[in-house]
């Protein structure tokens, strides 16, 4: 499979998981759900790197790319606890556009820090992105 596929599989799992922690949350504490549903998220990861046989891999990790996984993991549990404080508050129609807003930074990040172009076309799609997540909030 491309990247592309795999991307669009993400977004279907992003899509499922949206809904299934709304439902979820409800009458529990958000860091409490954030633990749980993180809980079975590294099982499930550990069990898929284990299962292709990846885990040798673990060796070669450097420092560099420790810290910046540790930095990417903390950053992850920060998205996440804000995610699911929101979806106890509001809808998930609006808090999964909101959420998503997360591609103008990614653009904006990508550009700054690992020197990726930021074209017309991505201005323009991160603007189309700003509106509709507008369109479906507002």
């Amino acid at each position: 499979m491309s990247w592309l596929h795999w991307a669009l599989a993400s977004a279907l799992f992003a899509g499922i998981t949206a809904v299934l922690a709304k439902a979820g949350v409800s009458g529990l504490g958000t860091s409490l759900a954030t633990a749980i549903r993180t809980s079975f998220a590294l099982a499930m990861a550990w069990a898929v790197a284990f299962g292709l046989g990846e885990v040798q891999g673990l060796s070669s990790v450097g420092t560099r790319g420790w810290a910046l996984l540790a930095l990417s993991g903390c950053a992850t549990a920060l998205s996440w606890l804000c995610y699911f404080r929101a979806l106890r508050e509001g809808p998930v129609s609006a808090v999964a556009p909101i959420d998503k807003l997360s591609i103008v930074f990614v653009l904006v990040f990508a550009a700054v820090f690992l020197g990726e172009p930021l074209t017309g076309r991505n201005l323009l799609g991160a603007g189309l992105i700003l509106c509709g997540a507008l369109v479906l909030v507002c």
